[in-house]
């Protein structure tokens, strides 16, 4: 592809529609810009060459500008001097001259076009430039305030968590606290049942015997009869 059909292409193309598109808009609008000022340098280049070849034709007109005028002096000197024949011959290199003159005024005229139409399309590359570069500035300017949002939609995340495992933590303790009291309270009173009890069951064991014993009495006294 040369230069100026890219370049073309590059002013005819919309760069927000190739943003949207873009897998990766941040690495897009970084070719984007490089691709740009890469043809900017190149177009640039052109034109100083353009310029170049503008000032040699300029030149050139300027001396065969001369040579017109100098052949016209010779064709009036020689009619002076009865020499008809060099007049023509000085008239005759004179039009050759002027024919010249024709071609270099229409080379001038379309490097004249040339390079007004590339100052024009530079231009509007610069803009495209340009708009690429707000275009990128503001693409990195959301970046970096998405990524602001979001850590501290994190850290604020973060801080939930573990204010609400704060609170757990916070009523464990209170839950343990309770049950300490509570436990607190009964410390000595499963001994002092515990004791109450056995000395009962000692108390109710000696009535079982007693109580045994006359059974036993009783049954000795109906087998002797």
């Amino acid at each position: 592809m040369g230069i100026f059909s890219r370049m073309t292409d590059i002013i005819n193309s919309n760069i927000t529609s190739l943003l949207d598109k873009a897998e990766d808009p941040k690495k897009m609008i970084r070719l984007i810009i490089q691709e740009m000022e890469e043809t900017l340098v190149e177009v640039r280049s052109s034109s100083a060459s353009i310029i170049a070849d503008r000032k040699t034709a300029a030149r050139r007109l300027q001396k065969i500008s001369k040579e017109v005028e100098d052949w016209e002096a010779k064709a009036v000197l020689a009619i002076e001097k009865g020499r008809e024949d060099l007049a023509r011959a000085a008239l005759g290199e004179k039009q050759n001259s002027a024919k010249e003159i024709e071609l270099i005024e229409t080379e001038l005229r379309e490097l004249d076009e040339h390079l007004t139409s590339l100052n024009e399309e530079v231009t509007q590359l610069q803009t495209k430039l340009d708009d690429a570069k707000t275009k990128q500035k503001t693409m990195l300017m959301r970046q970096s305030s998405v990524e602001n949002r979001l850590k501290v939609k994190r850290q604020t995340q973060k801080y939930a968590v573990d204010d609400a495992f704060a609170k757990f933590e916070n009523f464990e303790r209170r839950m343990d606290t309770l049950e300490g009291h509570l436990d607190s309270m009964d410390l000595g009173v499963d001994t002092k049942l515990d004791l109450k009890s056995e000395i009962d069951a000692l108390a109710k064991n000696d009535e079982i015997n007693d109580e045994l014993a006359q059974l036993k009495a009783k049954m000795t006294k109906k087998t002797a009869k």
